[in-house]
């Protein structure tokens, strides 16, 4: 068997250095390393080829083809940034889902008893930031461009992953958003802030909604910030059918990712078959 390489400390922090000067998200950088300390704790310090393929059928007995496929993508990255091409593995095929589990996807009727098991709560914060998520489809990440010279225009100027792009604000939401930051006596700048006028974390958001499934009656499986992204999605997609359109408006790269955002439930795909009716 081959003589491995080792994973060094200087690596890891090189490897980091050239992601942040590629302009990777704080996210990323944190994603890729995380992945990389992981695997490097898995090869005891000795890399072969073997062990990579070893990595790659353990990660498959823990982790769905998605997750297994992005750590694989942080590791051939390292393994790119150090010149080790030869220990590079392939990702698994992916066959494309025709219909997402139902367990899984949010309703919009769910969407509403969580809103409104926000105004019960008198969480006004949070009922406005799940109906910023879910009127918009920005990214959790992108509240902090919701500002209030945002909300006076109706569009806001959302930079992430390298690109801007335009959201519109429409006018509900922006009569809403406005009335909340003259109560909270917010004049200019971001309108979604803690008592010290900081951004608020994915976290704190991410634990607020999870209080609110009980009440809500939703299975808190499906309550997080990313799923209302995904209702936009559904809900515009059902309107428009165009899915390059929606793509810009989510800020995706590719509509490949865009179809994963749009598939509908088991149950939808079933009724649709139903109505086909072609058995004689």
């Amino acid at each position: 068997m081959m003589k491995g390489l080792r994973i060094t400390t200087k690596d890891i922090a090189g490897f980091r250095e050239h992601l942040i000067l590629e302009e990777r998200s704080v996210a990323t950088i944190q994603k890729y390393i995380r992945d990389i300390k992981a695997f490097a704790k898995y090869a005891e310090g000795s890399v072969t080829k073997e062990t990579v393929i070893a990595y790659k059928k353990h990660l498959q007995e823990h982790h769905a083809v998605r997750s297994v496929n992005s750590m694989l993508a942080s590791i051939n990255s390292l393994f790119v940034f150090l010149g080790w091409h030869d220990l590079k593995v392939k990702a698994l095929k992916l066959q494309q889902q025709v219909y997402c589990p139902e367990e899984k996807e949010l309703t919009k009727a769910e969407y509403t008893r969580l809103c409104k098991a926000a105004q019960r709560r008198h969480n006004e914060r949070l009922n406005l930031i799940l109906q910023t998520i879910c009127g918009t489809g920005i990214r959790v990440s992108e509240l902090q461009f919701i500002t209030v010279e945002a909300a006076k225009c109706g569009e806001a100027v959302v930079r992430c992953k390298g690109k801007t792009r335009a959201v519109f604000i429409v006018r509900e939401l922006r009569q809403k958003l406005l009335r909340y930051a003259a109560e909270q006596n917010i004049q200019s700048g971001m309108i979604f802030v803690t008592r010290t006028g900081k951004p608020i974390s994915r976290t704190n958001i991410w634990r607020e909604m999870k209080a609110l499934c009980v009440e809500a009656n939703v299975n808190p499986q499906k309550v997080f910030p990313h799923n209302l992204r995904h209702l936009f999605a559904r809900v515009f997609y059902g309107i428009e059918k165009d899915i390059a359109k929606l793509a810009d408006i989510l800020g995706h790269s590719s509509i490949n990712t865009t179809r994963i955002y749009i598939i509908s439930t088991g149950i939808e795909h079933r009724q649709r078959m139903e109505n086909m009716h072609l058995i004689l």
